[in-house]
């Protein structure tokens, strides 16, 4: 949490600026000068520690829901990702084992243990699989799920770096 500074205090340093939001005391919206600032903290959405663990858990399920969807897809019909995979010149039994991957992570997204973990290994995974989207951009389809993929692992990312909040087995 960031210090409050007194309105005739000393001017917070640039680091202590670049953590924290600033405003006027007397008027948020109208600052009339640093010597009558606050500092306070930005921390997201305001709301408290239970309602930020839902969120949280509300988007590692939406996460996992999508690698679930993909599992279940390659699962029941393997053959369009097999063929895909045999464009690019790998063998299509690759598909069963990418299949068994989304399913484990997808579960271990939201019931963790090491939903850290699960959340930097899926970032990895679909930085991965936009190169094979990309090797097949003759479809613009595929162009927009190299950008979605992407968007995904950066999502990801944040996860592994805020971790699972209070809803996961191991919390990490």
């Amino acid at each position: 949490m960031a210090e409050t500074i007194p309105a005739d205090g000393p001017m917070p340093s640039p680091s202590a600026f670049t953590r924290s939001f600033w405003y006027h005391a007397s008027q948020p919206c109208q600052p009339a000068g640093p010597q009558n600032w606050r500092v306070v903290p930005v921390t997201g959405i305001p709301a408290s520690d239970r309602t930020r663990d839902l969120i949280n858990l509300a988007g590692r399920m939406l996460l996992a829901f999508l690698f679930l969807a993909g599992a279940a897809q390659k699962m029941i019909d393997p053959g369009p990702s097999s063929e895909m995979l045999g464009w690019l010149g790998l063998p299509g039994w690759l598909i069963w084992p990418v299949a068994a991957f989304d399913a484990a992570a997808a579960v271990g997204l939201v019931l963790g243990p090491g939903v850290a973990f699960w959340a930097l290994a899926m970032a990895g995974y679909c930085i991965l699989t936009s190169w094979f989207h990309w090797k097949l951009g003759a479809d613009p389809w595929q162009l927009t799920i190299v950008v979605k993929n992407w968007s995904i692992a950066g999502g990801l990312l944040v996860l592994a770096a805020t971790g699972p909040g209070r809803y996961a087995l191991g919390r990490g």
